[in-house]
């Protein structure tokens, strides 16, 4: 096995090509989401202020709205028609409305008919600034309310009031860096070593002009392919190691949990995925096919994995279909032990099915291999 890692790195070495898919195109991969992710939450979000009231309280509003970092009001005005012809054009994202008569309604406990609109087919963005329009607005009228209007017009009392504490747990910044990077570096990678050993398994086993030498026994080979993948699933994990080592020591997120086990089950869900487009290339015989079913199967796991959207009342299929891929128990996995500091019986669980995954596909591979050579198909 190691003569077959080796000359497995030699190949590398001699193909320029190949050897940019396991080294450059990875660095620029990182390079690219360490600095999408750099700034960490979206600021200065642009969003418009409809004025229409102009009274202590819509002074107030338009105040807090300052304050708050995640928007920017670019434009305030009393027509409604400009604004929303501008979150048409995407210059905005939303706009808080406050109509004539609001401060008036308000203190007589009639409906203000303030308003707050956003748009949400970006979902993250429309989410952060509905968030933020939400608060800012909420604390100009209870600023407004208890120290302009009432202190002027009620005797300072002292009566207990009701207290709510809303606590954001594990990531209570919304930031996007400690939420998607961890997520999404293991999701492109592991497809990336799908297509690499995907081409290699290809190159090898299925072209008569670049064969490797000769197996005749089943174990022989199965030892061989073993190899070549190892020298992948190696790769990845030292790149997948260097990116965390950049997260941990240089960002500062650190590991709340067991760094140890998240470090096993990223050899073990690579080790799985690695075997899975094996043995697709085993049982297709064809390298567009398997690239084809690699990008599907695999493509797919950020999107089903339930960590970024929810399938918890998803059809049968959706919920099926995210128990049959790896990534699934791998993202709970990490999630549980780096963020929340989860019992480690918690996530044992989730690396002995990662493994599982691990086992079913390399004995698929071996009865591939069992057919191919009993069919004299292998090329050797």
């Amino acid at each position: 096995m190691f003569a077959s890692m080796l000359r497995e790195l030699r190949y590398l070495a001699n193909h320029r090509w190949d050897l940019a898919m396991v080294t450059l195109v990875p660095l620029l991969l990182l390079i690219m989401l360490a600095s999408m992710f750099y700034q960490g939450k979206a600021e200065h979000l642009p969003i418009a202020f409809v004025d229409q009231d102009h009274s202590q309280l819509s002074h107030e509003i338009e105040h807090r709205l300052s304050l708050n970092t995640t928007v920017d009001v670019v434009l305030k005005t009393t027509d409604l028609t400009e604004v929303e012809r501008q979150i048409n054009q995407t210059k905005i994202w939303g706009y808080v409305y406050v109509p004539e008569g609001a401060e008036q309604r308000l203190v007589h406990a009639d409906d203000a008919g303030i308003a707050i609109a956003y748009n949400l087919s970006y979902f993250s963005v429309g989410n952060s600034i509905s968030s933020a329009m939400s608060l800012s607005t909420l604390q100009a009228i209870a600023a407004y309310m208890g120290e302009d209007y009432l202190a002027q017009h009620i005797p300072d009392i002292n009566i207990p009031t009701a207290h709510v504490k809303i606590s954001p747990l594990y990531n209570p910044g919304l930031n996007y860096e400690f939420y998607l990077q961890p997520l999404m570096v293991p999701a492109i990678l592991h497809l990336l070593l799908c297509c690499c050993v995907a081409f290699s398994i290809g190159h090898h086993y299925l072209n008569s002009k670049h064969s490797l030498a000769a197996p005749t026994t089943l174990a022989t080979t199965f030892k061989e392919l073993n190899a070549k993948i190892l020298v992948y699933v190696l790769i990845f994990c030292l790149w997948t190691w260097a990116w965390m080592y950049w997260m941990v020591v240089i960002r500062g997120w650190f590991i709340a949990g067991q760094l140890w086990i998240i470090l096993v089950a990223q050899f073990v869900f690579y080790y799985a995925y690695a075997y899975i487009s094996a043995c697709i290339v085993l049982a297709t015989r064809n390298l567009s096919k398997s690239f084809g079913v690699i990008a599907v199967y695999g493509g797919s796991s950020l999107s089903f994995a339930g960590v970024t959207l929810p399938v918890n009342n998803a059809v049968a299929f959706t919920q099926i279909w995210a128990d049959l891929i790896p990534y699934t128990p791998y993202a709970k996995l990490q999630t549980q032990q780096w963020a929340m500091a989860s019992p480690l019986m918690s996530s044992l669980p989730q690396l002995g099915i990662i493994a599982l995954f691990l086992c079913i596909f390399a004995l698929l591979c071996a009865l591939l291999i069992a057919k191919s050579l009993k069919h004299k198909e292998l090329v050797t």
